[in-house]
């Protein structure tokens, strides 16, 4: 990929970090880089990206990517002073690559639009392994036009990237995904909770639910690889982070008038394992609430 624009990324967190690296490597373009952490910066420098040191320097890239923990962190980065708006322009392109609530992805795309910019949500999925081979999935929402001009960067990360309508369209479907998914893997914990209690092991349920109608990508990566197997490690997709992602699903659906129940209830229960002291850990650890269980092991 050759041509004269220049990129910006910013936030090189457990996602952002591969992320960036495979737009460095892939792009053989320039990419100044920044996050408050010296250490995945220095790791990039040493991939070829440049430190730029601050938001401001960043905000003079064409296209600048930005993978935050929440949207009070985007936020920030874009009205501060110093920040992402204030350098906005005709013909540059804002790239949201973390989960935001909708209200905001709306809200910013229009303030950006007065200034010039292009705006588009496109928010990730799938894990940090995923990240690190490239093979994320990202739901788009922006114009059609936007979408033809960042489809082939986002594709420097992600095998399957689809152009979901307008704007706020990637994060409804990002977000609605996340809620659909604490769903299942409630069900799968409750399940296994009462068949151990039945006398029944959790990879014995799981292996014969694999084979009938119950089957599903959350049964087969979440249940097997972390409820069954008791493994709820940190550094991946976190209870905080999931619980983020859920709550925003709930705004969405007050807005509409819609009582979400489903969804209150993995609220509720993420909201437990945090203050249990999970908040760290990989979010199916929600079965040890749904067990009774407040310890870590």
């Amino acid at each position: 990929m050759t041509g004269t624009s220049t990129f910006g990324f910013i936030g090189l967190g457990v996602m952002g970090e591969p992320m960036c690296r495979h737009l460095v490597q892939k792009t053989k373009q320039k990419v100044l880089i920044h996050d408050l952490n010296a250490e995945p910066v220095a790791r990039l420098v040493q991939a070829g990206a440049i430190d730029a040191g601050s938001v401001a320097a960043v905000a003079k890239a064409d296209t600048v990517f930005i993978s935050m923990p929440s949207g009070e962190h985007l936020k920030k980065i874009c009205e501060m002073p110093g920040g992402l708006l204030e350098s906005a322009r005709a013909g540059q392109t804002i790239v949201d690559l973390s989960t935001s609530p909708l209200k905001l992805t709306r809200e910013l795309a229009g303030v950006f639009a007065a200034k010039g910019a292009d705006y588009a949500d496109a928010p990730v999925a799938r894990t940090r392994a995923a990240a690190e081979a490239g093979t994320l999935a990202i739901s788009v929402g922006a114009t059609p036009d936007v979408f033809s001009r960042i489809e082939p960067l986002l594709r420097c990360f992600a095998s399957d990237v689809t152009h979901c309508g307008d704007i706020g369209t990637g994060q409804i479907v990002k977000i609605l995904n996340n809620m659909v998914v604490v769903g299942t893997v409630t069900a799968l914990c409750e399940a296994a909770a009462i068949a151990n209690a039945a006398g029944m092991s959790t990879q014995t349920l799981f292996d014969a639910l694999s084979k009938g109608s119950a089957d599903s990508f959350a049964l087969r990566n979440h249940g097997f690889k972390a409820v069954a197997a008791r493994e709820f490690p940190e550094r991946v997709f976190s209870t905080d982070y999931m619980h983020k992602d859920v709550s925003y699903a709930l705004d969405m659906a007050k807005d509409a008038g819609i009582e979400a129940r489903e969804a209150a209830l993995g609220a509720s229960l993420l909201t437990e394992a945090s203050r249990a002291g999970f908040g760290a850990n990989y979010w199916p650890v929600i079965v040890r609430i749904i067990e009774g269980s407040s310890k870590k092991s």
